[in-house]
């Protein structure tokens, strides 16, 4: 039995898994209940910031 979701052009196939220290774990569960995102949200924002100031050293 195949689960489907809404239609996206955005497919999300590829899994991370990591560890977070209790510190990190608390800053992202704090940043998800100010910001009102999900933790995926959160980590994806991030990855974006971290990618253009990358991009802006080059």
């Amino acid at each position: 039995m195949s689960r489907t979701g809404r239609p996206t052009d955005d497919r999300k196939e590829d899994r991370l898994q990591f560890r977070l220290s209790e510190g990190d774990s608390n800053k992202l569960e704090y940043c998800c209940e100010v910001l009102g995102l999900t933790k995926a949200e959160v980590i994806r924002q991030g990855i974006d910031a971290m990618y253009i100031k990358a991009q802006k050293q080059k």
